[in-house]
C-alpha cells in the first residue's frame, strides 16, 4: 500500500547505531552520578538518585529525538525536526527545579540545587547529542563554580558581609526569657528568620531549647557571649548556618 507506515524490526541491532547510543547513555549516568554526588555530599534535597535520574532520562530523550523517528522520514509530507524534542526536555525540567525552590520570609532556599539540575538536564542533553567533550567540560566546570566560587567569594567578601547562622539555647522557660533573647539578637544586628522552640523531657529545671536561624553582619562571638550572660541561660551555641542560596 502506498505510504503505508513502516515498521524497523524489534530486535533488529543495526538500527540506531546501538553501541554508540549505550556508550552515550553511559557517559550520561557517570557525569550526572558525579553531579549528584556532590549535592548529596551538601545534604541537599535532590541527591545523587534525582541528578542521576534526571541526566539519563535526558540523554535517552535525546537518543529517541534522533533516532526513534528515522523510520518515518521517507513518507510522503512529513517533516523532522529533532531540536522541538530537545526544546521540550528544557521546558519541562523547570517544573523539577521550582519544586527545590522555596521561600521562607525574605530568604530564598534552593536556588543552586534547582540550578544544578538544569545543568545535569544540560549535561544529560549533550550526551544524548552526541557531544561528549563539552558534556565533561561542563561537569568540570560544575565542580569549578560549587566548590571553587564559595572559597573565591568567601576572599572578596568583606568580613562586614551579612552572614547566616543557627543560635540553639538552652534556657529555663517561665519567665518571658525567649523575647528579650530575641531582641537581643535585633539589637545586635541580626534578623531573625526562623524561631524553633522544644521542650526537654527528663529535665527537672523546666528547661526548653529554641533554635534560631538568624542573618545579619553582627558578630557571632559577642552575641554567644551576650547570650550566655542572661540569666536563665543554661547553653549556648553559634555556628554558621550551611543553606543553599
Amino acid at each position: 500500500m502506498a505510504g503505508a507506515w513502516p515498521a524497523a524490526p524489534l530486535w533488529d541491532l543495526n538500527y540506531g547505531n546501538w553501541p554508540r547510543q549505550l556508550a552515550e547513555l553511559g557517559l550520561a549516568l557517570l557525569l550526572s552520578s558525579l553531579i549528584g554526588w556532590e549535592r548529596e555530599a551538601q545534604q541537599k534535597s535532590a541527591g545523587l538518585r534525582t541528578h542521576t535520574l534526571v541526566g539519563i532520562a535526558s540523554a535517552l530523550m535525546m537518543e529517541v529525538s534522533q533516532y526513534g523517528f528515522t523510520v518515518v522520514l521517507g513518507l510522503q509530507n512529513v517533516s523532522f525536526d529533532p531540536s522541538r524534542v530537545a526544546a521540550q526536555i528544557v521546558s519541562g525540567i523547570g517544573f523539577i527545579g521550582g519544586g527545590l525552590i522555596f521561600v521562607r520570609r525574605d530568604a530564598v532556599r534552593g536556588l543552586t540545587t534547582a540550578a544544578t539540575i538544569w545543568l545535569t538536564c544540560a549535561v544529560g542533553m549533550a550526551c544524548g547529542g552526541g557531544l561528549p567533550i563539552l558534556a565533561l567540560a561542563v561537569t568540570a566546570l560544575h565542580f569549578l563554580v560549587v566548590r571553587g566560587y564559595p572559597l573565591l567569594s568567601a576572599r572578596l567578601t568583606p568580613a562586614a558581609a551579612a552572614g547566616t547562622f543557627e543560635a540553639r539555647l538552652t534556657y529555663r522557660t517561665g519567665s518571658a526569657l525567649l523575647p528579650r533573647l530575641m531582641e537581643t539578637c535585633t539589637l545586635r544586628g541580626f534578623r531573625i528568620l526562623q524561631v524553633k522552640v522544644e521542650r526537654l523531657p527528663g529535665r527537672t529545671d523546666d528547661a526548653a531549647r529554641v533554635l534560631l536561624e538568624l542573618e545579619g553582619a553582627g558578630d557571632p562571638l559577642r552575641l554567644t557571649s551576650e547570650l550566655f550572660q542572661a540569666e536563665g541561660v543554661l547553653d549556648v551555641e553559634v555556628t554558621a548556618a550551611t543553606g543553599d542560596e
